[in-house]
């Protein structure tokens, strides 16, 4: 058979050829060698091709749900921006408190802009109630201070189930002020509290509380010296103990009133709780051996104890402060700091709530702490995120719904 003789300048040699049909017998040469290779794949595969083309899908809003509703793929590493353990659901607390005062935050915070976040029955406490298998599987996904990962069932069990008096459960109670609004005022150890002669002031409320390396022996003009809740985790008090002793802090504020409220980051936590309340030495763990009564004194009845309920911690981080650092590798690492839980929980409880001591736009003005014997700059931590929490607060002040003591800057 004789050959069509080529036309124009495409030659069915291999020879390039300029100009326009050269371009076009390339392209038609590769669009060929891809029409094989994708056939040859098919068959190879026992693939189909559609014939009718894919539906482009709009993305999807980002959700914080907890792991168990939603389904990865087990070879996909879930993207830092969404960890799996944000977890946004949690257990009910059915516990009534008192709305007897007309103008409790509980009441005037669904009208602000955070009353879309706030939970009125997320449990702020975990006391023996709490002590189900089923709440232990739901809690064991979440670690550190947010979940019972980190916990074993007989830990847990040995230790909550002894915060089992009628007050294991409440943190305010209406009928400690004896009044229809419960006033609390929430102490932070910021330098800004040095010479604001803001003691007076701080003890007149109906509750303090106050936090970590709480020294009042010589700043009582300052700080007052009533303490109502003590704040800490085991970690942080320990650290408040190694770091705070030449300046006087010796132990936690200890006086009939006290009670001391658990942020639990871990079993150490637990593992004190329990010792406390069945007067024995901590058995084991990194305190093994530590007697509770160096931290607490003598009296150790349970109705002195509190723990704040993971719930709460986590209910914090995901909708009041939700720090970018979630979106990096140090995601894991992060939680609100225990100044901050402390002033949310109050928040969540007291009627009304005032602030003193917490970070403000000024605070490279004061030292880091009030009771420090020179200036000494803030410091930050890669785990906790101060200046979204400093942001809180000025929120939280523009909503009337805190009264943020603000030294020189104004009231």
């Amino acid at each position: 058979m004789r050959r069509p003789p080529a036309l124009g300048c495409c030659r069915a040699t291999p020879v390039p050829c300029p100009g326009r049909c050269g371009r076009g017998a390339g392209l038609a040469l590769a669009l060929l060698a891809l029409l094989l290779l994708l056939l040859a794949t098919q068959r190879r595969l026992g693939l189909k091709l559609s014939r009718t083309p894919t539906r482009l899908q709009a993305p999807r809003p980002p959700t914080t749900e907890a792991p168990e509703l939603v389904t990865r793929s087990p070879h996909l590493t879930p993207a830092p921006s969404l960890p799996p353990n944000l977890g946004d659901t949690y257990g009910r607390d059915e516990i009534s408190r008192s709305l007897e005062c007309p103008s409790s935050i509980r009441k005037r915070i669904t009208g602000t802009e955070f009353g879309a976040a706030f939970l009125a029955t997320v449990p702020v406490l975990q006391w023996a109630q709490h002590l189900r298998e089923d709440e232990y599987r739901r809690l064991r996904r979440y670690g550190g201070a947010h979940g019972w990962k980190d916990v074993s069932w007989d830990v847990l069990k040995a230790s909550l189930s002894l915060l089992n008096t009628s007050a294991s459960g409440l943190l305010v109670d209406s009928r400690q002020a004896a009044a229809p609004c419960v006033r609390c005022a929430v102490v932070g150890n910021g330098g800004i509290l040095n010479g604001s002669r803001a003691g007076a002031a701080i003890d007149a409320h109906h509750l303090v509380f106050r936090v970590n390396g709480a020294i009042t022996a010589g700043f009582e003009g300052d700080v007052g010296n009533r303490t109502s809740f003590y704040v800490f985790s085991t970690n942080t008090l320990v650290n408040a103990l190694g770091s705070y002793a030449a300046d006087g802090f010796k132990h936690p504020p200890r006086s009939p009133e006290t009670r001391y409220v658990f942020l639990p980051d871990h079993d150490r936590d637990y593992l004190l709780l329990r010792a406390a309340l069945t007067h024995q030495r901590v058995d084991r763990g990194r305190d093994k051996g530590v007697w509770p009564q160096e931290f607490f004194g003598e009296d150790l009845r349970a109705d002195k104890f509190r723990m704040l309920h993971p719930d709460f911690i986590r209910y914090l981080r995901n909708r009041f402060l939700r720090s970018d650092i979630l979106a990096t590798p140090l995601w894991q690492l992060y939680r609100p700091s225990t100044g901050a839980v402390m002033l949310l929980a109050a928040i969540h409880t007291c009627d009304e709530v005032s602030a003193f001591g917490f970070m403000t736009p000024g605070y490279r003005a004061y030292s880091d702490h009030y009771f420090d014997r020179g200036h000494k700059e803030v410091q930050f931590y890669v785990n906790h995120d101060l200046k979204l929490e400093m942001r809180l607060w000025q929120r939280l002040q523009r909503s009337g719904l805190l009264r943020l003591y603000t030294g020189t800057e104004g009231t």
